[in-house]
């Protein structure tokens, strides 16, 4: 059973990018790092520890989408031409590019790193060989299974840390939670209104965090859907991440361009 928590706001915000950040998610193995995509065409990382970035990528279009490899080396970003672009974390260079040629809304590696996932306009997670293009970066990705996940578009996409499952959020509404290995839904939230835009476990997953245009962040179990807070929003959110070792949730609002803001919870 889940301890009683207290909850906190404590807010750090780094204003660089010229406009609205569409994604942020953490570093999967250093706690400090959080990177950033945005519709100016850049991806930036930031040191939680300094006040500015300490690392800049130009992309080619308006960025919508950002996700880091298991293991931290590897960042790619997707723009709203439904290109998705590889960049090594080390050298800040971009190392692949595939152009998709459907509507693709979300993207992200399974926590093996062999799998690479992303959420579509038909209402699909299409999965790929994510090991194919670490061997040979001209390699166009392979296709390793088409899921049919919701009835309207598959707008996000989130693996938990401990690889078991997964969740989709969609434009119905709604938030599906998958086993991984058996690719059967486990359960359904459906309390927001509006679209979920986002999905973040937590370090434990335990807690799931739903992003959407309604005024709050739906903070629900995992095992059960049920609701453990609502946190209050002046706008919609536009992305959430939990931080992969500590309660802390980082979001983004549609009203505060080129902010990120921080959110803790103690036990």
């Amino acid at each position: 059973m889940m301890a009683k928590v207290q909850w906190w706001v404590k807010e750090r915000t780094y204003r660089e990018h010229g406009e609205e950040i569409n994604q942020v998610a953490w570093h999967p193995c250093i706690s400090h790092s959080v990177a950033t995509a945005s519709s100016d065409q850049l991806v930036k990382i930031f040191d939680t520890r300094t006040d500015r970035s300490n690392a800049t990528i130009e992309t080619k279009g308006d960025n919508i989408n950002l996700a880091w490899s298991p293991d931290g080396t590897t960042i790619a970003v997707g723009n709203k031409d439904d290109l998705i672009t590889f960049i090594d974390v080390k050298s800040s260079k971009i190392i692949h590019e595939e152009q998709f040629h459907y509507e693709v809304n979300e993207i992200s590696w399974d926590r093996t790193g062999n799998l690479f996932a992303v959420t579509t306009a038909h209402g699909t997670v299409v999965f790929f060989d994510a090991l194919g293009i670490q061997k040979d970066k001209d390699k166009r990705l392979e296709e390793l299974h088409c899921l049919t996940a919701h009835t309207g578009n598959c707008i996000c996409l989130e693996f938990d840390p401990t690889g078991r499952y997964f969740a989709v959020g969609a434009a119905d509404a709604s938030a599906s939670i998958w086993d991984v290995s058996q690719l059967v839904c486990l359960t359904v939230l459906t309390r927001t209104e509006w679209v979920v835009r986002g999905l973040s476990f937590g370090y434990q997953s335990q807690l799931l965090a739903l992003a959407s245009e309604d005024p709050y962040i739906e903070i629900a179990k995992v095992d059960t859907g049920e609701r453990v807070f609502a946190l209050k929003c002046d706008a919609q959110t536009l992305t959430v991440a939990w931080h992969p070792k500590a309660p802390v949730l980082a979001y983004t609002l549609d009203d505060d361009l080129g902010s990120v803001r921080l959110f803790g919870v103690l036990d």
